[in-house]
């Protein structure tokens, strides 16, 4: 880690509780149409499920980059209607709305006050598959401070592309080994470290949920691991 200048962080799930932060906004919508029998935790994991098969059509070449939010809104089309709703009775503005949740998530507890310390001395940035405008919004109400936004939009490649690592690092001016990607998810980092990056891991162990059985414990020696993002910044002398 010496030679690191610069930590990018995956977001969704790592940053912030994507599935609280949809939950709660799906709870209201479903009660509005008539589903309160819907669990709005389970409506978010469902919604969570089409995300890698939607980025995987980008990843393929069977589709052109797609940024983030529209894909979110096609799954959330589709999920509606897997539950029996019909996007085409709900208003345009409210199914953006829910759409826009994505530009809600709260962060986990201690993670403003790391990233705070950890920016004393590295410059830190997104690497999420999350697009611009999203990520932006997100730390802006969130208080992420983040120094700039970097993620898939500005790559041009879904995570675990090596060109969303690699270009993240050309971005910024730096050598692959000069940026440390931090993340809760091994293999986000397995593809960070095959692209030569340093890999850091922080567990979020109620990501998905109290039964959560992925993702507790790190799957390889990685560069370093931490409880939490205060204890990643004492780990890195911040």
């Amino acid at each position: 880690m010496e030679s690191v200048k610069a930590l990018v962080f995956d977001v969704f799930g790592t940053v912030v509780d994507w599935r609280e932060g949809i939950a709660r906004d799906a709870a209201p919508f479903l009660a509005r149409h008539g589903r309160g029998d819907i669990d709005p935790r389970g409506f978010a994991d469902a919604w969570r499920r089409r995300y890698q098969p939607a980025m995987e059509e980008c990843r393929s070449g069977r589709r052109p980059f797609t940024r983030l939010d529209l894909l979110h809104r096609e799954n959330l089309e589709a999920v509606l209607r897997d539950h029996g709703l019909d996007p085409a009775r709900i208003g345009e503005s409210e199914l953006d709305a829910l759409n826009r949740a994505w530009h809600r998530l709260d962060p986990w507890p201690e993670a403003v006050a790391g990233l705070v310390r950890l920016r004393r001395r590295y410059f830190i940035a997104p690497l999420s598959n999350g697009n611009i405008a999203l990520l932006a919004n997100m730390a802006k109400r969130a208080g992420l401070p983040w120094d700039a936004i970097l993620g898939a939009e500005v790559a041009q490649a879904y995570k675990p592309q090596p060109e969303a690592y690699l270009r993240t690092a050309e971005i910024l001016g730096l050598r692959p080994a000069e940026v440390c990607l931090v993340a809760a998810h091994n293999n986000d980092l397995k593809a960070a470290r095959g692209s030569g990056l340093a890999t850091a891991f922080v567990p979020r162990p109620t990501e998905h949920g109290p039964g959560q059985a992925t993702d507790l414990e790190p799957a390889e020696p990685w560069d370093v691991v931490a409880r939490d993002f205060q204890d990643l910044a004492h780990r890195l002398g911040c």
